[in-house]
């Protein structure tokens, strides 16, 4: 069975810095993420989406954290299609995702970016979360043909957020698309009581890893404040229902990432934490543990070449 990390998609979040989470003393930069490392084994730099990350930051996080400890970091918002800040972009480029000459220019300053990460072998992978206008078809195949081969030997995760990639009809043509390109299939928890609900599948696309984010339930999910569409606490019983998944991934792949998006106060990592526990608590007996800070000590993700060629699977089980 392969390992099982849990963590949160932020660690500086202005409402978790604020709460108390994290002790006196500990509360500088440097101090929130060595707390943070102590606790959970990976994390999302979801930073990196607003702004391009730096050389420098990444170098710190890696001698911040201890070893086999990761970060999967967010694509920028220009390299996904997203409306891109002017303030942010770089020597005073235009936010124009569809010129080629800034799109060059912006994904070599995110590779040198990320690369202290990949050097340390600290990388566990870069997630590609699309708009949800970005649907399937010929337009959608050529985008990602196109950063399949600006990001090779990246390890490389990606999240749609149109259902339409995973419904019926259509999900075994876009787990095979994924895998032709040796990118990892991101599965989702969410309310599915909105019409632009990602069903809850569990693809594998790549043997070397899954990923799974938890979003929270939120019905305001895509209209309300930032506040609004992450505020969910999970409870015991809504975790319960992904762990056989979890467990099953873990069965096909050799690293699963499971992650809590709902960064309003203390409920990511309060659910991190529970579900750390869960999962230690449901592994198979006689299994090394699963999950929480001791799974950490394996196979290091050095986003090396990625691996093709498994077919991939799709479990479509619905959450209750």
């Amino acid at each position: 069975m392969g390992q099982i990390l849990v963590g949160t998609c932020s660690w500086t979040d202005r409402a978790l810095v604020a709460g108390g989470w994290y002790p006196p003393g500990r509360r500088d930069a440097e101090g929130r993420l060595r707390h943070y490392a102590e606790r959970f084994p990976v994390v999302e730099v979801d930073a990196s989406y607003y702004a391009l990350p730096s050389e420098r930051n990444s170098r710190l996080w890696a001698e911040r954290t201890p070893d086999g400890f990761v970060f999967d970091v967010k694509a920028f918002s220009l390299l996904t299609g997203h409306p891109t800040r002017e303030a942010v972009m770089p020597d005073g480029l235009r936010a124009e995702h569809r010129d080629p000459a800034v799109l060059d220019q912006v994904w070599a300053r995110f590779a040198a970016g990320i690369e202290p990460l990949r050097e340390a072998g600290r990388l566990g992978s870069v997630l590609f979360q699309f708009p949800p206008w970005f649907r399937p078809g010929q337009r959608a195949e050529a985008f990602l043909r196109e950063c399949a081969g600006r990001t090779e030997g990246w390890p490389l995760a990606v999240e749609f957020r149109h259902p339409s990639w995973w419904e019926p009809g259509q999900a075994e043509a876009t787990g095979a698309l994924l895998a032709r390109h040796g990118m990892v299939a991101v599965a989702v928890d969410m309310t599915q009581r909105l019409a632009s609900s990602v069903p809850p599948v569990t693809p594998v696309t790549s043997p070397r890893l899954s990923v799974v984010r938890f979003h929270g339930r939120s019905t305001a999910w895509g209209t309300g404040s930032k506040e609004d569409r992450f505020r969910h606490a999970y409870g015991e019983d809504e975790l319960a229902e992904w762990l056989p998944r979890v467990l099953r991934l873990a069965e096909r792949t050799e690293q699963v990432h499971v992650l809590f998006n709902n960064c309003c106060g203390d409920a990511a990592v309060s659910a991190a934490e529970s579900m750390t526990r869960l999962l230690d608590e449901a592994r198979p007996t006689g299994r090394r543990p699963a999950a929480g800070r001791r799974a950490t000590g394996g196979r290091r993700a050095t986003g090396g070449p990625r691996t093709t060629g498994r077919s991939p699977t799709v479990d479509g089980g619905a959450v209750a």
